[in-house]
């Protein structure tokens, strides 16, 4: 299946940097893929950021945007995105419709961090250095992105550890990637190549130590940042040892397709290794060497001195990447895309089958006198939803199923159609409404036990206040895992506080096409009907759900602080009686 996908890279496109090598190889291997692929980026190009404008008047037909000017972007910065980039990047997120929106590198202050938190389809964040996870600094912003994020993904064992530690989850570890035909084998020379750090001057102190016993062999220093000082050369090596500067892929590839020996820095560009090895080259790389950095030395001594080892040592780092191109990176994210989109439910049939119903107002979230802590009579309760014209009801009280008996038998000789249900506490995962139930389920069952018991008794599954973080609420994992269990969502609830978890539920209610329910979740009669839905006339759980495809969620807030306090001069009464 064709997606079209959204790539958002953190770095201005007009500079050389890993990140962006990654990006556009695995873009290019997409593309042949049959996926449409739009890469979103800043630049300091004039001409870039011109065509990227026309590229948004146009409709975003283009494969590179670039949104704005680039500002300098550190783990230490805080603000790193223009107004003006922010403004485009949202008409560009809205002009795409993409249905899968990819960030690298989000936990930097960033046009990937803003991407993947106003995407309204599927979101995928790649962490690619343990050092680019600073931000956002606060855990309420993190837990935000964390659950608009469908998949996380990490370049190596190291960096998905580090990762989890600020954004929990699980993670898939998918290689940088690397192009074949670019980097292969040349004709090899006594030549080594460190990939040199300012901050590492002990490994290439142990790497010159050991040249100088080799007196047929060169040494090249890599610089693969930008300019920042030169290395101290001692004077009797300085004729055959040499500086380069390469930032980028095709001007490193000349220099390894010729090296016979790699030394990587300590803390370098996995990139780099990985373009050694498939141009050929033996790489150093001695156990513990990341505490005894002069370790490297020995162990390029020892390959150039010895042929055969050196030989098998490059076989082996060329076979470990065969699986690491470009095309086997696209092939693992093509899987990865597909899986999230079957995540989604099927788009309903937009014919309504139960036209020729009349409308009714339903309230699907409210409680009585049996909730712990609700002392609404359910007769009281029957009366006052018939004079405020409600046609449904949906009794739901927390961990108990008598008070949805009750209104039901009482409501036998009314036109009010009352949906017998329970809000159910799970174990340390929020909270579930079963709707159409039979009969009572234990509270504190797991989140995962708690849903099947529902589809058991033949009823339905509504969840309510999803992202209300003042309520225990499921973790984002868990509702991932458990879409294809939901029947209901709810999209609004009166009693909550702020209306952003509204907004936040909607949003992942649109996201994956789930079926929308709304409720005043009310524990005192005036919050009655305050949350709703209009909806057909229904029988049974069957035409209920297909009344829903058609459903309107209606508003008829009140101040929360006056029905809260009712509630609590309610609860007062109670405990003086």
């Amino acid at each position: 299946m064709a997606l079209r996908l959204c790539l958002v890279t953190p770095f201005a496109w007009s500079q050389p940097h890993d990140v962006n090598e990654h990006v556009e190889g695995v873009a290019k291997e997409l593309r042949t893929l049959g996926h449409s692929v739009t890469i979103l980026a800043s630049s300091n190009r004039a001409r870039d950021i011109a065509a990227g404008r026309r590229a948004l008047l146009d409709g975003l037909e283009a494969e590179v945007v670039a949104l704005g000017p680039a500002m300098p972007i550190s783990r230490r910065s805080r603000i790193g995105v223009p107004v003006g980039a922010r403004a485009n990047l949202s008409l560009a997120l809205s002009l795409g419709r993409f249905d899968v929106v990819h960030g690298f590198e989000p936990g930097l202050p960033s046009l990937s961090y803003l991407a993947l938190r106003d995407a309204q389809g599927l979101a995928v964040a790649t962490f690619m250095s343990p050092e680019r996870l600073s931000y956002p600094p606060g855990r309420a912003q993190r837990d935000r992105l964390l659950g608009r994020l469908d998949a996380l993904v990490a370049t190596s064992d190291e960096t998905a550890e580090a990762a989890a530690l600020r954004f929990p989850g699980h993670y898939e570890v998918i290689s940088e990637g690397v192009d074949p035909q670019l980097f292969r084998s040349g004709r090899k020379r006594n030549l080594i190549v460190v990939e040199w750090r300012p901050t590492e001057r002990a490994l290439v102190r142990g790497v010159l130590r050991e040249l100088a016993e080799l007196p047929e062999w060169e040494l090249l220093l890599l610089r693969t940042k930008p300019l920042t000082g030169r290395p101290t050369i001692p004077r009797v090596l300085r004729e055959r040892v040499h500086v380069r500067t390469a930032r980028d892929g095709p001007a490193r590839a000349p220099l390894l397709a010729e090296a016979s020996i790699f030394v990587p820095a300590v803390d370098g560009l996995g990139r780099v290794r990985l373009e050694a090895a498939a141009s050929g080259c033996a790489i150093a790389s001695p156990p513990g060497a990341r505490e005894q950095p002069e370790l490297y030395g020995a162990e390029a001594a020892r390959l150039a001195e010895n042929a055969d080892y050196g030989r098998r040592k490059a076989e082996r780092a060329r076979s470990e990447v065969e699986g690491q191109t470009f095309a086997a990176v696209a092939h693992e994210l093509d899987e990865l895309y597909q899986s999230l989109a079957k995540r989604r439910h099927r788009t309903p049939d937009q014919t309504d089958p139960l036209r020729g119903r009349p409308w009714i107002l339903a309230d699907l979230h409210m409680h009585t006198s049996w909730s712990h802590d609700c002392a609404v009579d359910p007769a009281d309760l029957i009366m006052y939803a018939e004079a405020n014209g409600l046609g449904a009801i949906a009794v739901t009280d927390h961990n108990t199923f008598g008070g949805a008996l009750e209104t039901v038998e009482l409501a036998r000789d009314h036109e009010l159609v009352v949906i017998p249900g329970e809000e159910i506490k799970t174990d340390g995962q929020g909270e579930v409404i079963g709707l159409f139930l039979q009969e009572e389920i234990p509270r504190g069952l797991s989140f995962a036990d708690t849903v099947e018991a529902i589809k058991e008794q033949g009823a339905l599954v509504y969840l309510p206040h999803p992202f209300d973080r003042l309520h225990s609420i499921p973790e984002p994992a868990t509702l991932q895992r458990h879409l294809a269990d939901i029947d209901v969502f709810e999209v609004y609830n009166a009693r909550l506080l702020f209306e952003a978890y509204n907004e936040e539920a909607l949003r992942f209610a649109r996201k994956y096409n789930l079926t929308a329910g709304a409720g005043s979740d009310a524990h005192v009669l005036q919050g009655v009907g305050t949350g709703a839905l209009r909806m057909r006339a229904f029988e049974g759980a069957e035409e209920f759900l297909l009344s829903l495809r058609s459903a309107q969620v209606l508003r008829r807030p009140r101040s929360l602080v006056y029905l809260q306090s009712l509630k609590w001069m309610a609860q007062a009464k109670e405990r003086v009686r």
